[in-house]
């Protein structure tokens, strides 16, 4: 594979049938079947390439026989580095749909239909941070850009007639503010006690009075607050 986006796949025209297929060769003595395939496409493309994970392997009938073919994921330099081996009339770099379509042999174009999409995907995503790093951060730009800006809203403090106030820090009153309140209360007790209410109206119906009424009335209720005051006046005294 070439290392372009879309990555690009070798495929190379054989003299012997005239055919489009997939780089491979035979074993030399003593070499192993990666050490083989790396070989092989070597001559058969002309260009060094860095081989990668196990893709696969094809097993198909050649003349009688069985021929076993094992694949590698192998990524091809920028320059052709030598001339092609006899055997090859050319050599293509097809995106993957168009290299499926170009072999000439079906059980080729079903194993690249399979392993293909693969070998592709991997690249791709080692490709795209290094190719498009301009385009994203644009890309980026524009969103930020876009994006509404919200301010940060302040906490919101709860009301302080809310919060719990732990019993222990409330004042407590003094001896002389406790004396004092009852002695108030008592007061208030003993008002209520003694008060008496005297409706106004403007005749028998509604609770009126007769001159003479009013007339003791005067006298009367001097007297009930000048008893009053003498029983808080005791009272205090009591206390105190």
């Amino acid at each position: 594979m070439r290392r372009e986006l879309p990555p690009l796949i070798a495929v190379v025209r054989v003299r012997k049938r005239d055919e489009w297929v997939l780089p491979k060769g035979k074993l030399d003595d003593g070499e192993t079947p990666r050490a083989a395939a790396r070989r092989e496409v070597l001559e058969e493309t002309g260009h060094n390439v860095t081989v990668h994970e196990f893709l696969g392997t094809l097993v198909y009938d050649s003349g009688g026989r069985s021929k076993v073919v094992h694949y590698w994921r192998m990524e091809a330099g920028g320059t052709q580095a030598r001339e092609l081996t006899s055997d090859v009339r050319a050599v293509d770099w097809l995106p993957l749909d168009v290299a499926i379509e170009r072999l000439s042999r079906s059980y080729e174009r079903t194993f690249l239909e399979n392993v293909g999409p693969l070998a592709v995907g991997v690249l791709s995503r080692r490709l795209k941070p290094a190719k498009v790093p301009a385009a994203a951060k644009a890309l980026l730009a524009n969103r930020r850009r876009a994006r509404p800006t919200i301010a940060p809203q302040p906490p919101i403090a709860a009301p302080l007639s809310h919060l719990p106030v732990p019993a222990e820090s409330m004042p407590q009153p003094a001896a002389s503010d406790t004396v004092a309140d009852l002695a108030g209360q008592e007061a208030t007790s003993m008002l209520a006690e003694s008060a008496e209410f005297v409706p106004q109206g403007d005749g028998p119906d509604r609770g009126g009075d007769s001159p003479s009424t009013r007339q003791d009335d005067r006298h009367t209720v001097p007297r009930e607050r000048r008893s009053l005051v003498q029983k808080v006046r005791n009272w205090f005294g009591r206390v105190a």
